[in-house]
């Protein structure tokens, strides 16, 4: 994650597209593809394909990669640009919007992901269903401890991140697996109100209850 974070509102509308989040997901996790390759990843066709590679060159999120073989295809590759989005004071309502847009759609992509691991449990292997954790807990703790929980929780997985780590560099019988980290202060409850018990009185002759 790039810090410095992403602030154009056209880009981040142009990202929060499902076919363009797995896209991008395919490129910087699995290197170069063509607009046939990453077509299957996202379950759409290779004409559509070309055109959200085209629309997430504009935004500077993809670029040309080196051809291969004859060079007859055309090859996509991910760009640097930011995917870290954080919320600011001073952000305009057009790039809250726009952030927020963004932000619900890497979640929707997060959720469907998790989803698909949770169906797919019981199919997995021994050794991958006692490695799979679905955890939650309950923290207590200021903002400066929850800001080092979260960078020392980012040191701890950084070995591991797929798109800088290749699989030669990873051990026999390595896949791609994900981590999910929410770190947030809980927003106040709202206690529903008490359903009325008198719906049943009915009005007297002048009209009052």
């Amino acid at each position: 994650m790039d810090m410095e974070g992403l602030s154009d509102p056209r880009a981040m509308r142009a990202l929060a597209h499902p076919a363009r989040l797995a896209i991008l997901s395919r490129l910087r996790i699995e290197g170069s593809a063509t607009a046939t390759e990453v077509a299957r990843s996202a379950g759409i066709t290779p004409s559509a394909a070309s055109y959200h590679l085209r629309m997430l060159a504009k935004y500077g999120f993809v670029e040309d990669a080196p051809p291969r073989g004859d060079g007859r295809e055309r090859l996509w590759r991910s760009s640097d640009a930011p995917l870290a989005i954080g919320l600011q004071p001073e952000d305009s309502q057009d790039v809250r919007e726009a952030k927020n847009v963004l932000i619900r759609a890497f979640r929707r992509e997060a959720d469907d992901e998790l989803e698909r691991a949770h169906a797919a449990l019981d199919h997995e292997p021994e050794e991958w269903r006692e490695a799979t954790r679905f955890a939650r807990a309950t923290l207590r703790l200021d903002a400066a401890e929850l800001t080092r929980l979260a960078e020392d929780i980012e040191r701890l997985i950084e070995p591991y991140v797929a798109r800088r780590r290749s699989p030669e560099d990873a051990p026999e019988g390595a896949r791609l697996a994900e981590a999910q980290i929410n770190l947030f202060a809980r927003a106040h409850r709202r206690v529903p109100g008490l359903p009325t018990e008198d719906h049943d009185v009915t009005r007297d002759r002048s009209g009052s209850r």
